[in-house]
């Protein structure tokens, strides 16, 4: 039996098939025209589906989606307005009336969590957290082997902790926010506030590695604001692994280096000593992994009932 794995992103969604065992049978992508609204959204998603599901023998389906999401209910409950009427949508609901198949709905960063947990750098850790570093920051947290999703679902939103008091302004609404200062989004608005240049995150680690001085103070500033915030959160969790995705993840060992000279200046060294930071490894696979792993949590969970 396989999974039809759905990754719902703003700019664009990535799906494939996928089997019980964690093999990406296929995979592809396409435009998620995110401001054409949530009606188009919804037939791109039946699009893919009826792509499979008339030839394969299939499980169930899995989406990773952009947003605030209740996984339990299978309900979009809230995030910015990227997708006009995406808020609301009964996602779960809406797949499983018309297909006759279980379906799950998970944030984007738990699932890329989850991936990351079942066939990635965190495979066979039961207490982890994971960053993800892009437009903004996002986070998940596995506690015991579960995923942390907090009383509303919506838990580990560490994009935005206050690490300013009275800060830059995030998407939000609130100042100070964690991801307007150690996003990859926010180095790119420093580079271009410092050296009035507008470079992409490869641009920008091409000149570090030329051993520009410029750009060196900005990604050691930026290093900074990273590091201010993970060190709150390794003091909250106390994990012996922290994964950390995102494009910059690309970076490997040097960035990660950076890192963790930076966190021996802020953290405790008991707590460091259990420490182990990791690049992610499933890349762009991770979001449809995490949410396949959910999917065959949820039926086997529906099967222990069934007996």
């Amino acid at each position: 039996m396989n999974i039809i794995a759905i990754d719902i992103g703003g700019t664009e969604i990535k799906y494939g098939l996928v089997n019980e065992e964690g093999e990406i049978l296929f995979s592809s992508s396409l435009l998620t025209e995110a401001s054409k609204g949530v009606e188009q959204l919804l037939k791109k998603i039946d699009k893919i589906i009826e792509e499979f599901i008339s030839t394969y023998l299939i499980a169930g389906i899995g989406i990773s989606a952009t947003g605030q999401i209740d996984g339990k209910q299978g309900v979009v409950v809230g995030g910015t307005n990227l997708i006009p009427g995406w808020i609301g949508t009964k996602l779960v609901e809406i797949l499983e009336e018309k297909y006759k198949v279980p379906t799950i709905l998970e944030n984007d960063v738990n699932c890329a969590t989850l991936g990351e947990m079942w066939l990635g750098a965190a495979k066979g850790k039961k207490n982890f957290i994971c960053l993800t570093i892009g437009t903004g920051i996002g986070g998940g947290v596995v506690l015991n082997g579960r995923l942390l999703t907090g009383e509303g679902s919506v838990a580990a939103e560490f994009g935005h902790i206050q690490i300013v008091k009275d800060g830059k302004e995030c998407g939000c609404g609130n100042k100070g926010c964690y991801q307007a200062y150690a996003s990859t989004t926010a180095l790119l608005k420093l580079v271009e506030e410092k050296m009035g240049r507008n470079l992409n995150g490869k641009e920008f680690f091409e000149e570090v590695h030329k051993n520009s001085i410029p750009y060196i103070e900005i990604l050691n500033e930026w290093v900074d604001y990273f590091t201010d915030g993970l060190s709150s959160l390794i003091y909250i969790f106390n994990p012996s692994l922290v994964v950390i995705g995102g494009g910059i993840s690309k970076q490997g060992d040097f960035l990660m280096d950076i890192f963790k000279k930076s966190l021996e200046k802020k953290v405790m060294k008991n707590y460091l000593d259990i420490l182990t930071i990791k690049m992610a490894e499933r890349g762009n696979d991770a979001g449809i992994l995490g949410a396949s792993y959910l999917l065959i949590e949820k039926n086997k969970k529906t099967n222990q009932k069934s007996y």
